[in-house]
């Protein structure tokens, strides 16, 4: 009993230490609004003829904290000049590198830590593919995570960070019930994913359930 005790507390402590998780948000324009939260993933989102999506690079820990682009939804302005074809569809596209505070450990900020462009694509492509347009090299894990924009950053994919913002060792768990606060709700176009809270919390309740067990049995005998 003494043994589960101390591993349920040794769970629950973890997500007090950690500051968050270190990843690309992806953030959403339409009809001149302010930036808004993703509830899908660029691979699957579709904007329309005249939208703005936005991706910026930093720690958080949900909707509540994740920092905007630092570049507003401007589509009149990004796509001024650029006319409208037949067949294609034009995406303003923000890309918010952050800043020091948000790089991981051996990384250097891209010279210009925002880029803008203005994508012509055709008229059913995803905001992936409107990204691709401006932001080349594109790079994603194996469960299709967008993990990096114009090669930045070199490595890593969406780890969880302490406090000191340094890498924890633990990565994004992926479960059944994404929500739009985590990084792969928000970068990956498979919509699954959540940080590993959900999990660790999910495991503490295993382990007092087999504390509560081991104590039963022991009164039976």
């Amino acid at each position: 009993m003494a043994g589960a005790l101390l591993m349920l507390t040794a769970v629950a402590a973890v997500p007090a230490q950690a500051a968050g998780y270190r990843y690309w948000s992806f953030w959403e324009s339409a009809e001149g609004k302010p930036w808004a939260y993703a509830t899908q993933g660029p691979a699957t989102a579709r904007p329309a003829d005249g939208d703005a999506i936005g991706f910026r690079f930093a720690i958080s820990q949900g909707t509540s904290d994740t920092s905007r682009p630092s570049v507003a939804p401007d589509f009149p302005g990004i796509c001024a000049g650029v006319e409208k074809k037949d067949g294609t569809k034009r995406i303003a596209v923000v890309v918010d590198f952050g800043g020091p505070q948000d790089a991981p450990p051996g990384e250097r900020l891209p010279a210009k830590t925002v880029r803008v462009g203005c994508a012509q694509v055709r008229e059913d492509a995803t905001g992936a593919e409107a990204l691709a347009e401006v932001a080349k090299p594109l790079r994603y894990d194996g469960a299709a995570m967008l993990c990096g924009i114009a090669g930045y950053p070199a490595r890593g994919c969406g780890e969880q960070v302490a406090e000191g913002g340094e890498k924890t060792g633990a990565s994004v768990v992926p479960t059944t019930a994404p929500g739009p606060g985590t990084p792969e709700a928000s970068a990956s176009g498979e919509g699954a994913g959540s940080p590993s809270f959900g999990v660790l919390a999910g495991g503490a309740a295993v382990l007092a359930l087999g504390g509560a067990a081991i104590w039963k049995a022991r009164r039976r005998g």
